[in-house]
């Protein structure tokens, strides 16, 4: 006997979203297991974050994003990553690597280029800011519904992170949001067709 056709689709809405889960919860636990090795290893995984203009700062591109100062800043940034994360898999999963992967190396690559002399830049925030530009100019560019509902919902709910593009609070990376924006109103325009 066949299964209904809205039986079938249950199943496969459950699966992805297992899928979506596993996904999002392996990075973040594996940026939570950094932050456990950090603080028992004395903060010394804090030399591979980005340190501006040196040949070994631009390692950090790569692990920047899995280190983090103190639980507060981890927290702050898994929230958001976790939400625009799934949002960003909710407009088409297979957005959700490159886009990550443009986020990370645009906020990477600014904060080496722009950073100041001698700091280090750290946390997933670039990422973030990636899938905020992604998300926000989404709908502009593919002018479908899905990404236009996106659009409009992650304006509402996280518009305000727009300000933290520009120079301001100390100790604050914000080399690396406006890297990780750029990238990812980039990727939104690259990924236009959903």
């Amino acid at each position: 006997m066949a299964k209904s056709p809205v039986v079938q689709s249950a199943k496969r809405a459950t699966r992805t979203f297992k899928q979506q889960v596993s996904t999002l919860s392996a990075t973040a636990g594996a940026t939570w297991t950094a932050f456990v090795v950090n603080g028992i290893a004395g903060g010394a995984l804090m030399q591979y974050g980005v340190i501006p203009r040196t040949r070994t700062g631009l390692r950090g591109i790569l692990f920047a994003p899995f280190l983090h100062a103190n639980m507060q800043h981890l927290i702050a940034n898994t929230i958001p990553f976790l939400a625009m994360g799934w949002l960003v898999m909710l407009r088409d999963a297979r957005h959700f690597l490159p886009v990550t992967l443009f986020a990370m190396l645009g906020s990477g690559l600014m904060a080496w280029l722009l950073g100041a002399p001698g700091s280090v830049h750290i946390g997933a925030s670039g990422v973030v800011f990636g899938y905020f530009g992604f998300l926000l100019l989404g709908g502009w560019y593919a002018r479908s519904f899905m990404s236009i509902t996106l659009s409009m919902l992650v304006a509402v709910l996280w518009g305000g992170l727009v300000l933290g593009i520009a120079p301001g609070q100390a100790g604050i990376s914000w080399q690396s949001h406006l890297g990780g924006f750029i990238a990812g109103v980039l990727a939104a325009r690259r990924y236009r067709r959903a």
